[in-house]
């Protein structure tokens, strides 16, 4: 069983666009295609390796998201855990390639590999590339909707 899983679509619209909606966690609820996340709260946009942000699931829990990869308008990968727990292991990337001058091919991946807490490896398994494009694909409408002639 693979523990990496991985899902791309190419979307109309400059890198640097995508970028703060992914980079802004208060976005995220907006285009969470695993309909994991109820909110987050504004001024906590991610800049730098070693940023922490705070999420709260559907379900009521809280996360904080430690900033592991960082690349402005490229790339940026997060490891959640529970607010002072050390962090289970799994992690979030987001990867943008700008096509062109309007377009740009953005891979999401989770990769479980190193996931240690037996409690979310069910989870875990049904992360599947399915629920991964279901957030690039709402994370392109969302574009779409706010940005209908491509400025």
């Amino acid at each position: 069983m693979t523990r990496v899983v991985s899902a791309g679509l190419d979307i109309a619209a400059p890198a640097a666009v995508i970028f703060e909606l992914i980079a802004d966690p208060a976005q995220q609820p907006r285009w969470d295609g695993n309909e994991n996340l109820r909110e987050a709260a504004a001024g906590q946009r991610v800049r730098a390796v070693g940023d922490v942000f705070v999420t709260t699931l559907t379900t009521g829990g809280v996360r904080e998201n430690h900033v592991v990869e960082f690349a402005e308008g490229r790339r940026i990968a997060w490891r959640p855990s529970e607010p002072g727990r050390p962090r289970p292991g799994h992690l979030w990337r987001w990867e943008l390639e700008p096509v062109d001058d309007g377009n740009t091919r953005v891979t999401h991946t989770y990769d479980w590999s190193d996931l240690t807490d037996e409690h979310r490896l069910a989870r875990a398994r049904a992360t599947t590339a399915d629920k991964l494009r279901a957030s690039l694909d709402r994370l392109a409408e969302l574009i779409r909707r706010e940005r209908p002639h491509n400025d």
